[in-house]
């Protein structure tokens, strides 16, 4: 066995990573604070083609150095957009026909491994703030809270973690359209 050099991997550019076909799932962030986070974010979105990424109030947009330090390039290959407001990007994701859910521990949340999803289904995915999670009107305005189970001593993951697990699940909900 041998790793694999990079010229080995068939990695598209950005420009052909464009014109492929996403996973119809946008992933929302909802004051996120921390810009590694946020870069993280942006990298696991490419590697599991996203369909698109909402950063929304407090959290920070590209071109920034400490965002590009961890999505090393790819703020250019996954289309995002900015709100002010999370409900607002909601609303219009919504009004676009998207499902959306939080991920958050919350009453009645669906378990990650139990959650379901049609292929052709379009859902948001909203990630919350590294202290205080999704906040309670975002959560109001979703279809439903997804929920990775937990059983060691602290009641939470880390942003960029948790954005990792949930898309990388997702995508093989998606059954891993071509």
């Amino acid at each position: 066995m041998r790793k694999l050099l990079n010229s080995e991997l068939n990695r598209p550019d950005a420009e052909l990573y464009k014109q492929m076909q996403k996973l119809p799932c946008v992933v929302v962030l909802d004051n996120v604070r921390s810009q590694h986070n946020i870069g993280s974010v942006f990298r696991t979105s490419d590697a599991f083609r996203m369909q698109a990424v909402y950063l929304c109030g407090i959290t920070a947009t590209p071109p920034h150095r400490e965002i590009h330090k961890t999505a090393l390039g790819a703020t250019e290959s996954v289309d995002w957009k900015y709100f002010e407001d999370t409900l607002q990007a909601l609303q219009i994701l919504k009004a676009e026909g998207y499902k959306i859910y939080c991920i958050e521990q919350a009453t009645d949340s669906i378990p990650l491994k139990e959650f379901k999803i049609a292929k052709s289904e379009k859902i948001a995915l909203v990630f919350g703030h590294e202290v205080h999670g999704v906040s309670q009107e975002v959560v109001d305005a979703c279809h439903g809270c997804i929920e990775i189970k937990q059983y060691g001593t602290k009641h939470s993951l880390n942003v960029s973690v948790c954005a990792g697990i949930v898309i990388w699940e997702i995508f093989g909900k998606y059954d891993n359209v071509s």
